[in-house]
């Protein structure tokens, strides 16, 4: 593989299934009363979840156990020990996403870094290959990206520093909802919207389950009737209205996806977590409930294709996907499920929901077990230093929705019974469209390069090779060598041996035992009969 200049492909793996749901629903009917309270708690434990936030972040690498419980003893008064218990976890999480992005940060830096430098190496106007990009194209251009090297070694140096040091940077409500608030007509709302949404973000109304404790959550409790009431902070306990300081709230919940799994849940009294949120912009309360559960065995890799695979190809606007059997030749006609990827983030997960429901819901009909795709990643494709000028091309890449798809794709189909497989996706395309576009083209059928592709992701996914055939012998373009057919099962008898040879003419238009040499037949012209004919 090394000689051929090809890199090592990877070989398949079955997709971990998920470790955990969340399901949300609708808090409709609220009353006045019942929104003032909200946005009360929401607000003191949100003003309670920044100072600690910044203690944490004071803290830095001297964290411990002590310096946690010291931050969690003064939270206790203000509001309650569970609350201060959801609050303290949820600042370690954040602070701990916070330097996971830091780190992310600084490897994008070194890659960009590399890549100006490798280009301001080459003379100004060489060509680049596929693998590595060329130089620079003219002497301003090289000009400019000398400075934005010693731009990005500067800010290189500052994250590395403050990576060392400890110190991560974290807004809570989001950067780019602060960074909208000096641009208001950019974002095209108001202050008085912006105000709203920005006190919306920073509420905290989350509460982390136990088990063993009633319904599963002592904080914010919800019975199998639906009845949801919250444990009001000390401040607060004025506004309870039954005992113990709880505010039980009119809205009643039920949960329409895998309702029957989180009342299972709460009846048996297992941990599970709710947040409470406000849709600014729809003016609904929402309450989303989640709960974990163990990682799920696996199919293994020969149950998972005992039926075939369907490989699917994941493009900008459809998935492509083909059916094949356990010899990897392709079954009946390709399919494409498309989805639309501009509008809303809302939007476009609905979009790849939709399209991914109708792939599970074929490869149901057709008794396929298992679903092979790329193990797709673009993060080095996105690099602005090496795709500067082919801002297309990354917007192109950036609009694929590779991982989401896949952990989506996942999550779905575990509920199914279908595993997902992923490979490697080198050259898939490439190998594709050069093997099997052109046999599979018809008078009544045009195979796409994607259809072909997903052909070799499905080959991938069982072990076979892409190509069709294999070389032939290099003495002699015909089977009296061997087989050059790879289509044939591995344990099929004769398999490499020469093709058995048939009795009876070509046609076969006559039973097999007869001789190979057909009987003179009488024409049809009267000049050419024989006298006994």
């Amino acid at each position: 593989m090394a000689d051929s200049g090809l890199r090592p492909i990877a070989p398949p793996f079955v997709a971990l299934g998920p470790t955990g749901v969340a399901v949300r629903d609708r808090l409709g009917g609220l009353t006045p009363r019942d929104e003032e309270v909200l946005r009360l708690v929401g607000a003191h434990l949100g003003s309670l979840a920044s100072r600690d936030l910044k203690a944490r972040c004071a803290d830095g690498l001297e964290h411990n156990s002590d310096t946690w419980a010291s931050r969690k003893r003064d939270l206790t008064p203000r509001s309650s020990s569970r609350w201060a218990g959801s609050i303290t976890k949820a600042t370690h999480d954040q602070w701990a996403l916070s330097r996971r992005c830091q780190l992310a940060h600084i490897q994008s830096l070194e890659a960009g870094i590399k890549t100006i430098a490798h280009r301001l190496s080459l003379p100004i106007g060489e060509k680049g290959t596929k693998r590595a990009p060329g130089g620079y194209r003219s002497k301003r251009e090289w000009h400019a990206k000398t400075r934005r090297l010693a731009t990005l070694q500067d800010r290189l140096g500052r994250e590395r520093a403050g990576r060392e040091a400890g110190i991560v940077r974290v807004v809570r409500g989001g950067k780019r909802l602060a960074r909208n608030r000096h641009n208001l007509q950019a974002a095209q709302i108001t202050e008085t919207q912006w105000r709203e949404r920005w006190d919306s973000e920073r509420w905290f109304l989350a509460a982390d389950g136990e088990s063993g404790k009633r319904f599963g959550n002592e904080t914010i409790r919800v019975s199998p009737e639906g009845e949801l009431s919250i444990k009001l902070p000390a401040p607060l306990a004025g506004y309870a209205n039954t005992k113990h300081g709880r505010y039980t709230l009119t809205a009643k919940v039920s949960f329409p996806h895998r309702g029957t799994e989180w009342a299972d849940r709460v009846e048996a009294n297992r941990a599970v977590a709710y947040r409470i949120h406000l849709d600014v912009a729809r003016g609904r309360w929402y309450l989303t409930a989640s709960w974990t559960f163990p990682i799920t065995r696996t199919t293994p890799f020969d149950t998972a294709l005992a039926q075939g695979v369907i490989g699917v190809d994941t493009n900008v606007d459809h998935l492509a996907a083909w059916r094949l059997d356990t010899h990897g030749n392709p079954c009946g006609e390709p399919r494409r499920f498309f989805y639309d990827l501009s509008g809303t983030a809302q939007h476009r997960d609905a979009q790849v929901r939709h399209a991914l429901s109708r792939l599970l819901n074929w490869a149901r009909s057709c008794g396929v077990t298992a679903i092979a795709v790329e193990d797709l990643d673009f993060q080095a494709e996105k690099s602005r230093e090496k795709h500067g000028r082919k801002s297309r091309f990354r917007q192109l890449i950036s609009g694929m929705p590779t991982g989401r798809l896949r952990a989506r794709l996942t999550s779905m189909a575990d509920r199914s019974g279908i595993a997902i497989i992923a490979v490697d996706p080198a050259y898939t395309s490439q190998w594709g469209a050069q093997h099997w576009q052109r046999p599979l083209t018809g008078k009544t059928r045009k195979t796409t390069r994607h259809d072909a592709a997903s052909i070799a992701i499905g080959r991938r996914a069982q072990g076979h090779p892409i190509r069709r055939r294999t070389t032939p012998p290099p003495h002699d373009q015909s089977d009296r060598v061997g087989h050059r057919t790879v289509q044939a099962d591995s344990k099929a008898p004769g398999r490499e041996e020469p093709r058995p040879r048939v009795p009876g003419p070509r046609t076969r238009c006559v039973p097999p035992d007869t001789e190979r040499k057909r009987a003179t037949r009488t024409p049809k012209t009267v000049r050419d009969v024989r006298r006994d004919q």
